[in-house]
């Protein structure tokens, strides 16, 4: 079964303390930032970080991730040398552009790992069905804020700017059975607008949502986990599709609506996401 990726909460790695505190936050990921989130002056610092909280601490059921910097910078490759020492659960690699940026870390990594890539370019949006093709992928995971950098736009709070790519990467990560990953959400002090917009990640298609404070895990898991009422209705919609079927009925009412194959698949997505199918 797929590792459910609901929550990834970014955090930098040269930050014992905020480890640990991501550790109580208790989201399905999380992530040890290598590279934006820690100073050039203490990239080592950060790769020996990583390396003992991996070997100390108790992660309970949080996957550990590792992101390295991009390729096109002096560190990726003792980035790349860390994680073979860690042995984190997966990894993420920023700034991909192309599937060669892909295939130049798994190669380097003598066992295999899941591999989550960020698509934060206008380049990458552009190349996006020749990443999503390489193996070893797990997710494709949004960058807003990278992506508009690229493009030389501005950012909004109603995401209009970022619409088109923001929605190429769950059609995309669908079509190559990959996880798909929304951007964060800067302003960590307005869980309403988070709820807001993790909702339209939910609905575009996405699975999880990347996160940049321990208090935004709790209303991204709940957004993304569905209710006990939309299960049971899922669950009863596949009885009576079932049940149809077996009388060779193909379209069928169901609490006075009109049903249909898109329909059925849609309440099989809902219990995808808790794991029952």
């Amino acid at each position: 079964m797929t590792r459910p990726r609901r929550s990834l909460l970014f955090l930098p790695g040269d930050d014992r303390r905020k480890i640990e505190k991501a550790i109580t936050a208790a989201p399905d990921s999380i992530i040890m930032d290598l590279e934006d989130g820690v100073a050039v002056n203490k990239k080592a610092d950060a790769r020996e970080a990583v390396l003992r909280a991996i070997s100390e601490l108790n992660f309970g059921k949080s996957e550990r991730i590792i992101r390295i910097n991009a390729l096109d910078t002096h560190f990726a490759d003792d980035d790349i040398q860390t994680v073979i020492r860690a042995k984190p659960d997966s990894i993420i690699i920023p700034k991909v552009e192309a599937p060669d940026h892909v295939t130049y870390v798994v190669d380097r990594i003598p066992f295999a790992i899941p591999v989550i890539v960020m698509i934060e370019t206008a380049k990458a949006v552009m190349n996006i069905k020749e990443i999503a093709a390489v193996p070893s992928l797990a997710a494709l995971c949004f960058g807003a804020e990278d992506y508009i950098a690229s493009v030389g736009g501005v950012r909004t709070q109603s995401n209009h700017e970022v619409a088109y790519a923001r929605s190429v990467v769950p059609m995309c990560a669908s079509v190559f059975n990959l996880q798909a990953l929304d951007m964060v959400y800067v302003d960590f002090k307005d869980e309403a607008g988070l709820c807001a917009e993790t909702r339209a990640a939910l609905e575009l298609g996405y699975s999880g949502k990347t996160a940049i404070h321990p208090n935004q895990i709790a209303p991204i898991n709940e957004t993304f986990t569905p209710s006990k009422e939309e299960i049971e209705r899922a669950q009863k919609l596949l009885q009576a599709f079932n049940e149809n079927q077996a009388k060779g009925a193909g379209a069928f009412a169901f609490e006075g609506k009109m049903v249909d194959m898109p329909v059925i698949r849609a309440a099989q997505n809902v219990l995808a996401r808790v794991g029952v199918i």
